[in-house]
């Protein structure tokens, strides 16, 4: 394995509080870290490999997330590719990704991590956010499965989406925003149509949800 070059003893930890309205505030925490990435390969690595390299970069973000929780933050705005870094092929890349469903079926992926086929990376955030009572918003992969009849169905028969995930105090999965505008990321499609996605927080905003290197906007 080997580390970004961005600095390995360096990691980036702010906490920001934000005003709600004329006297009520929120603590908000946004973090950078060097993420572990994967040795340079053509071929796939198991899944097996890649969910163990993951696991070693949430292991980071799990220590920030607790740090914050401790220090009052209502959320956490953690980087975009920080699970698994940013070079790959659509083929190497595949391992990593996981099906992220439709916010819309009421999911605690914590409390029920095979509802949705295999996704221990979507269970281990929900249940960093629901043991530390804190909003995670977090950036990982999601593979979609096509119809092959369909002309604009990829050859490996999955769409494939750089995406942004939200999982409120409860570790209920409450947002998903498949990313638009790509930048060299051949490994990842472009939704058909942009989203605008937001969510409800209980500290009383709304927050917008986007891939940028701020990842969130409260409303």
């Amino acid at each position: 394995m080997v580390t970004s070059s961005f600095p390995t003893s360096v990691a980036v930890f702010a906490l920001i509080t934000l005003q709600v309205g004329t006297q009520d505030s929120f603590i908000a925490a946004v973090y950078e870290h060097a993420v572990i990435l994967p040795n340079k390969t053509e071929t796939p690595v198991s899944q097996e490999d890649a969910l163990n390299l993951m696991n070693k970069n949430i292991d980071i973000l799990e220590r920030a997330i607790k740090q914050a929780a401790e220090q009052g933050a209502r959320i956490i705005v953690t980087p975009e590719d920080a699970l698994y870094g940013w070079k790959f092929t659509r083929e190497t890349v595949f391992p990593y990704l996981e099906d992220i469903p439709d916010p819309q079926v009421n999911w605690i992926p914590c409390q029920d991590p095979h509802r949705f086929g295999h996704t221990p990376v979507q269970a281990r955030l929900s249940c960093l956010a629901k043991n530390n009572s804190i909003y995670v918003l977090a950036n990982l992969g999601d593979k979609k499965p096509c119809n092959s009849r369909d002309s604009t169905c990829p050859p490996n028969g999955y769409f494939q989406y750089n995406t942004n995930v939200v999982y409120n105090t409860e570790g209920k999965l409450v947002a998903r925003y498949h990313k638009y505008h790509l930048y060299s990321e051949p490994q990842f499609d472009v939704p058909e149509k942009p989203e605008l996605v937001t969510f409800n927080t209980t500290f009383g905003r709304k927050w917008y949800l986007c891939t940028k290197r701020s990842q969130s906007v409260s409303l």
